[in-house]
């Protein structure tokens, strides 16, 4: 119970102060990217630190940090973020939902940042919001997306929705698959319940989409098995690997009559 309260303190107490500092800072050096040091290095350490994450991260030689590429991960749970923004050392942008625009301080934060934000109740506008992900990734912006599109509740990986695979093969850049193991119990889904504990972040061999044409959802299937045979080598649940396409409108619901892996 102390822990569960101390937690929420210094993640409510934390954001609350630093994000305001990043405004801040992006305004002073006039380069939005410089304040994501402090979200980095400073913001996203305490948070874990606060949750009791014995944190590693494997795997980083793997990528080519220097380029541009959208990072796919699977979603266990809130400490995700925190997570991605230490184990990943480039000055990435999430595509966040469009709600989070308006939180004071963190959506105005995000927003001044350049990250992207989706309004998945409009698909319409969803495309949109794609296209200018695309172009930021072409102007030198990695982009982070959890390709579930939202937390698991049993820490298996879930199907994966389109938009990460139709944006790597839109801006013709990597895809990095990235397996996050641990989180979900440490802080589950919809729960304050801290248990203190590993949290580990594995990052696989970059994949490029030109090698798979026009068949997005090839792509996704081979980025998806990455993350599942990730999850598998840390303990993970990893998934099914037969079901790799989340039903239109619906997260975490297989789309019917996938075949068989």
């Amino acid at each position: 119970m102390l822990r569960n309260l101390f937690c929420i303190f210094i993640a409510v107490t934390w954001t609350t102060v630093l994000f305001p500092v990043t405004i801040v800072v992006s305004i002073l050096t006039l380069d939005v990217s410089t304040s994501l040091f402090v979200v980095q290095r400073i913001w996203s350490p305490v948070l874990l630190w606060a949750g009791g994450a014995q944190f590693k991260v494997i795997g980083r030689e793997k990528a080519d940090f220097t380029k541009p590429a959208i990072y796919v991960a699977n979603h266990q749970s809130t400490l995700d973020i925190p997570a991605l923004f230490v184990a990943l050392p480039v000055a990435f942008r999430f595509v966040a939902k469009q709600q989070l625009k308006y939180v004071p301080f963190m959506g105005w934060y995000m927003s001044m940042a350049k990250f992207v934000f989706i309004d998945r109740s409009n698909h319409k506008k969803a495309v949109k919001s794609l296209e200018l992900a695309a172009n930021r990734i072409r102007s030198g912006i990695s982009i982070a997306m959890f390709a579930e599109g939202t937390r698991s509740d049993d820490l298996s990986i879930m199907p994966f929705k389109k938009g990460p695979f139709a944006l790597a093969m839109k801006a013709g850049v990597p895809v990095v698959p990235v397996a996050i193991e641990g989180s979900g119990k440490l802080m589950p889904k919809n729960s304050w319940n801290i248990t203190p504990g590993p949290v580990t972040v594995m990052v696989g061999q970059p994949i490029d989409p030109a090698q798979f044409g026009d068949d997005r959802e090839a792509l996704m299937k081979a980025v998806r098995d990455c993350i599942i045979d990730l999850s598998a080598q840390m303990g993970g649940k990893g998934g099914d690997k037969a079901t790799v396409v989340a039903q239109k409108g619906s997260e975490g619901v297989a789309r019917r009559n996938q075949a068989t892996a």
